[in-house]
Parts: C-alpha cells; sequence; structure tokens
C-alpha cells in the first residue's frame, strides 16, 4: 500500500522538522516541541508534496486566488510551492512576500512579488500558533489594496490561532495537526 501525500508530509514533518526540548516560540509562549518547518517546506520532497497538497486544499475551498503569500520568511517556501505547482495545473497562481517592515530603500513596499491591488490571495503559513503572523500579512495585503480569501497553513498547533484568524473573519485551512502529528 502506497503512503498518500498527507501521510508523507506528516513523516517528513516529524522526521526533519519536529524537535522536542524547552523552546520558546515566537508567540512569547513556552513548548515541549518546537516545528522548524522550514527544514520540510525547503527540502525538495517537502516542496513537492506542498504544492500538490496546498493547491488541492485551495481548490477544494473554491479559492478562486489570483496570488499566495505570507509573511516572509516562513511563508515563502509554501507560496513559491504551490505557485510551481500550480504552473502544471492551472490556472496559475503566482507568489508574493511580505516584509515585516517596509524596506527604507526602493519601492518601501511591504508587499512584494506578484501582486497588484485589488488580487485576491491567500495567506500562507508554515505554522498556526496564535494567528499573529498570518494576521499581519492579512493587513499589510489590505493595506497594500489586496483582498484575504484565506488562510492555508501547513501545520496547525491547535493552540488558538485557527479560532483568532476565524474569530477575525478569516476561513482557514491547515495540511495538518499537532494532533495528527502526534504531539498533541
Amino acid at each position: 500500500m502506497t503512503a498518500s501525500d498527507a501521510e508523507l508530509l506528516d513523516r517528513l514533518l516529524l522526521d526533519r522538522s519536529v524537535k522536542h526540548g524547552h523552546f520558546v516560540l515566537a508567540s512569547g509562549r513556552t513548548s515541549s516541541y518546537y516545528i522548524d518547518a522550514r527544514l520540510s517546506t525547503m527540502s525538495a520532497e517537502g516542496l513537492v508534496l506542498i504544492g500538490r497538497l496546498g493547491l488541492a486544499a485551495i481548490r477544494g475551498r473554491g479559492w478562486d486566488a489570483r496570488g499566495i503569500g505570507g509573511l516572509t520568511m516562513g511563508a515563502d517556501p509554501v507560496a513559491y510551492a504551490i505557485a510551481a505547482r500550480s504552473a502544471a495545473d492551472p490556472p496559475i497562481v503566482n507568489a508574493f512576500s511580505v516584509r515585516k517592515e517596509p524596506k527604507a530603500h526602493g519601492t518601501g513596499q511591504r508587499v512584494e512579488g506578484n501582486f497588484a491591488p485589488g488580487d485576491a490571495v491567500v495567506v500562507v503559513e508554515d505554522t498556526i500558533t496564535t494567528g499573529g503572523s498570518a494576521i499581519k500579512a492579512v493587513e499589510a495585503i489590505r493595506e497594500a489594496g489586496g483582498s484575504v480569501l484565506g488562510i492555508l497553513a501547513v501545520v496547525d498547533r491547535e493552540e488558538g490561532g485557527r479560532q483568532a484568524l476565524e474569530q477575525a473573519g478569516l476561513d482557514v485551512v491547515t495540511l495538518t495537526t499537532a494532533s495528527r502529528l502526534g504531539l498533541r
């Protein structure tokens, strides 16, 4: 029996990204485990799996996105994987990045890449804990004139972030959860 893409992604995350110990998360919370999703999302296998699973999740939600991106750098490989997959399975969804702060030179934009005012986009995250990073990206996109169809995350730590995003009126889809990974 062949493993599904979802099972393969879970195995990849467990093998490469999950660390056990004492960690302080970006949210300031402490945890007995850390998911360094970049070790999976930036791997060749992870890019292929996330591209297929992410594009299928977006289409399954009925989101007709022109672009996909989120707060750099955790969101970048997720967005690029999905954009690349869409080239083989149109319509194409192009990628962009959201800077944490506007740069002091050049155009000074926070949203960089394939994005224009009026675009309907999906915001991506590698891992959702509190939802704070996704909210920052959503705010920057809206300030730049875009509309957000929803949030796609690779992993939901199931620590209230999904609920916070949904309370903010955002639809959320995740590729896996801490429970499914056996972490909760």
